[in-house]
């Protein structure tokens, strides 16, 4: 009943257990943005894997924009590998982090939101505010977002074991309200 499950965005993490100086960064790294008055982190964008990164001066990372856990690791592993070769020492081996999975899948039926609301403990919808329906769940702990259409976000999951599972209690419990 539920197909096409896709991985959207990947965001991962790592603490490098060392002060950065960003400024250095950003003069020794090409393709860095670095603007203080405007943010306290350094955007870091690479092309492969593609990913987003922003750095801050406490020495963590956040890495945003991968399309699997594995290349996730791979732009932090990238990243950190770009920072040592911009001389700035890093103690130890950082631990990367995965914090969050988005994936899209859909569900070939029509989904009655209304009816949906009712049926589902902790579903929120208000269709004057958003036209999707947010339901969240415990084990594994994400938030769905469903719409009419059949298609259906989740984050939150921090494995694609977790992002499965999820959609799986989500499909079984359509399915025993009768909502599918």
């Amino acid at each position: 009943m539920v197909s096409d499950i896709k991985i959207e965005n990947v965001v991962a993490s790592a603490t490098l257990n060392t002060r950065i100086p960003l400024d250095k960064v950003v003069a020794r790294i090409p393709g860095t943005e670095y603007e203080p008055e405007q943010f306290p982190g350094l955007v870091y964008r690479i092309k492969d894997p593609k990913a987003a990164s922003l750095i801050f001066s406490s020495g963590k990372i956040v890495c945003t924009g991968a399309r699997s856990p594995e290349l996730a690791r791979k732009a932090v592993k990238k990243i950190i590998e770009s920072i040592k070769k911009a001389r700035i020492k890093i103690k130890g081996k950082p631990k990367i982090r995965i914090e969050n999975i988005v994936a899209s899948a859909k569900i070939d039926a029509v989904l009655k939101l209304n009816e949906i609301a009712f049926l589902l403990p902790n579903a929120e919808y208000e269709p004057e505010q958003f036209p999707g329906l947010v339901y969240r769940i415990k084990d594994p702990k994400v938030a769905f977002l469903l719409f009419g259409s059949g298609k259906i976000v989740c984050t939150g999951g921090r494995s694609v074991n977790d992002v499965k599972k999820a959609i799986k209690k989500l499909e079984d419990e359509l399915k025993e309200l009768g909502a599918i």
